[in-house]
């Protein structure tokens, strides 16, 4: 099988043949070498090729993981830097938000102050977006370069733990060759002085015929220690031999691959990590590009002249202009007159009945200026200019519809609610629904007491106002076919599913324009009563069943399980949804026992609590 030599090995070897040819030239020049030089320097060569590079790498590597850690901590700051901004520009959105007070109604009005609300606005949604970053960075590359380190070192170390062991095995291995070595060394030695020994005693005539044979057999003793120790020491160097070719040629190629690999590997790691860097910046590009298109379409909302016709309307005061000053004549014996509308005090003016005529307001009066910034005054507002007054009275007006129809529509839903337990008794009792009706009609004759009060506060400023043409702006709470507000607001709350007004309705604000408010029926008609009608009731949306209803009493309709239907009535705070299943079945049915979708443009649909 064949092996891809690394580079690291390429480099040894090319060291290592060097330094051979050098030795050589050496032992031809020096040939007496002692073993003991010989030892040394082949420890020396072992050294050079294997612990060298090892210590090399083991430095290379170690600058390596300090660089990964040092861009990681690089992210981390960077997110951390990320999530203060974020905080910082939250914190000042927050600040320059419009308080919950009075002051933030006026202001909404003028579109510059719209325009800076929706900078706020948009600016808050521009720094969650510098938090998606830093949560992107932490995630995506802190989290992962930390549990890629971790792998990394205990990899580096697995690596460098072998080669150190591989080394350690050559060298002992080298040890144990020269011992064998110089152990046959030794025994040849013996081997010779046993044999030289022998040959001088066999050559002595004076020693005895028995010391020439020990003489013998210790020469023959010592040439078979000889023999074996050769032996041994051809086979541990052939072995060693072997050992050593896949020590340099297997196992330390094997380790010097698997540490550039793991090199590669982590230079890919940094650049990956790189890239990730800034693709987390530019995967909120589109969203920062429309929170700053945002700002600058507000920007461009701005009108300066709608917003100094809302100042003309906030301080027109309605007032008349002064007349001309008449001119006095003082050369004549005669009365010296004052026009009407001129600014100044007349002794006359003074001497007037006080009550009958009110003098006028004007906005440059020291005590009125007060009256205006501190808001406050009598309750008919006659503390402010006529204009002012009119339109303060016209807002208590409108509120105070809105009010009453609010109770009303409480009203007819408990009217339904009754007359539905009338006719099913195990629902409930109809007789706990009558506290609460009582409740809901003396707080509707209060606020027809007040309408009608501040109705005749409104008829006297609109008649002493210099100009008629506003006075259609009037509430006609109690006139027939207003086209007030209030009146459309009321009008559009009881409409019927098809868009149009049913003659219940129209009838009732008939009643209104003319009854009396002490008068007010605390009764609405039953609602079985809307099945009389000639036209059926337009779709307002969809529904289907959850779970069955048997629909047994008057006025339901039976369904089954998953079953869709039309929706042509929304529940009105009762518990009852009107559908239908096609153009002759029609009913109620219990609203918690369906799941209903309402058509977005559909009239009407609203949900009475």
């Amino acid at each position: 099988m064949l092996r891809r030599r690394s580079q690291f090995f390429v480099l040894m070897d090319n060291a290592l043949s060097v330094k051979a040819e050098k030795e050589e030239e050496q032992k031809e020049e020096d040939p007496t070498v002692g073993p003991f030089e010989e030892y040394l320097q082949m420890l020396l060569k072992l050294k050079l090729t294997s612990a060298d590079q090892f210590d090399n790498l083991e430095k290379h590597t170690q600058w390596g993981i300090e660089f990964v850690e040092k861009y990681n901590k690089f992210v981390k700051e960077r997110s951390e830097i990320e999530i203060n901004y974020a905080k910082q520009i939250r914190n000042l959105s927050k600040k320059y938000q419009p308080k919950k007070n009075s002051r933030e109604e006026e202001e909404s009005k003028y579109t510059f102050c719209r325009a800076f609300f929706t900078t706020l606005n948009e600016l808050n949604d521009y720094a969650g977006q510098h938090e998606v970053i830093a949560e992107n960075l932490t995630s995506q590359i802190f989290v992962e370069l930390t549990r890629y380190l971790q792998e990394l070192k205990a990899e580096r170390k697995s690596h460098f733990h072998d080669g150190r062991k591989a080394q350690q095995y050559i060298e002992s291995s080298w040890k144990q060759l020269e011992a064998c070595k110089r152990k046959f060394e030794r025994d040849c030695k013996e081997a010779d002085r046993a044999q030289q020994y022998f040959e001088k005693m066999d050559a002595d005539i004076n020693v005895t015929k028995a010391d020439v044979e020990k003489a013998r057999q210790q020469a023959q003793m010592r040439h078979q220690m000889a023999a074996d120790s050769k032996g041994d020491y051809s086979s541990y160097l052939q072995k060693f031999n072997q050992e050593q070719n896949d020590h340099y040629h297997t196992i330390i190629p094997n380790i010097f691959q698997k540490l550039q690999d793991m090199e590669e590997k982590r230079i890919e790691r940094i650049g990956v990590c790189m890239k990730t860097f800034a693709e987390v910046d530019r995967q909120v590009l589109p969203i920062v590009g429309k929170c700053l298109d945002g700002m600058t379409t507000a920007a461009e909302s701005i009108e300066p002249k709608a917003d100094s016709k809302q100042v003309v309307e906030a301080y027109k005061s309605g007032f008349e202009p002064p007349g001309d000053v008449e001119f006095e004549d003082y050369g004549q014996a005669m009365k010296r007159t004052v026009s009407e509308t001129s600014l100044s005090n007349s002794k006359e003016g003074k001497e007037k009945p006080a009550g009958k005529i009110k003098p006028k307001l004007w906005p440059f009066n020291k005590k009125n200026k007060l009256s205006l910034k501190l808001g406050s005054g009598p309750e008919d507002f006659s503390h402010l200019p006529p204009e002012q007054r009119r339109k303060k009275l016209q807002g208590k007006i409108d509120d105070l519809n809105k009010d009453i129809h609010k109770e009303m529509d409480q009203r007819d839903a408990l009217t339904k609610m009754k007359d539905v337990y009338v006719k099913n008794p195990q629902m409930g009792d109809p007789a706990s629904v009558d506290p609460r009706l009582s409740e809901i009609g003396q707080n509707i004759e209060k606020l027809q007491a007040e309408v009608q009060k501040f109705e005749g506060w409104l008829a006297e400023v609109e008649e002493r106002m210099p100009s008629k043409s506003d006075s259609h702006r009037r509430s006609g709470l109690y006139e027939a076919q207003s086209n007030t507000a209030v009146s459309n607001n009321c009008a559009q709350d009881r409409e019927s599913p098809d868009g149009s007004y049913t003659e219940e309705q129209n009838s009732e604000t008939q009643v209104k324009a003319n009854i009396n408010p002490n008068t007010i029926p605390t009764t609405m008609p039953d609602f079985d009563e809307e099945f009389d009608d000639d036209e059926p009731l337009a779709t307002i949306g969809t529904c289907k069943a959850l779970y069955p209803f048997e629909g047994h009493n008057e006025g339901t309709i039976a369904v089954a399980e998953g079953e869709l239907l039309y929706v042509i009535e929304e529940d009105k705070g009762d518990g009852w949804t009107r559908v239908r299943r096609n153009q002759d079945e029609e009913g109620y049915v219990p609203t918690s026992y369906i799941e209903v979708n309402l058509e977005p443009n559909a009239k009407g649909a609203m949900t009475y609590i």
